[in-house]
């Protein structure tokens, strides 16, 4: 099994490539809407760790992932969500009032 940070750019590649095949670079760049620059710089990472390999037509590469075992570990986007509603939801509340008398507000 291999483990791939969720939320990472590796991440949502291999996630597109799951869901989509045949797909091609330029394909992939629009859907993910990121530079050539970076989808290159990540692509290259995957090939040489030999999770991915490249088709090439004369005037199209195709991506094909070279494995299926993905494991995707790290926090998902909604809980990162609901944790900071806790944390705002607990600075609503503020002491009002003096601090030298005996009776103290919140609001």
């Amino acid at each position: 099994m291999i483990e791939i940070e969720s939320g990472s750019l590796e991440a949502r590649v291999i996630k597109v490539l799951l869901k989509t095949y045949p797909i091609t670079t330029d394909e992939l760049r629009d859907k993910l809407g990121i530079s050539e620059k970076k989808l290159v710089r990540v692509l290259k990472g995957l090939a040489s760790r030999g999770f991915i390999s490249f088709d090439e037509l004369p005037d199209k590469t195709y991506i094909r992932l070279n494995r299926l075992d993905f494991q995707f570990i790290g926090h998902k986007e909604t809980q990162k969500k609901a944790l900071k509603h806790v944390k705002e939801k607990k600075r609503k509340y503020k002491r009002v009032g003096d601090q030298n008398s005996d009776e103290m507000m919140y609001r």
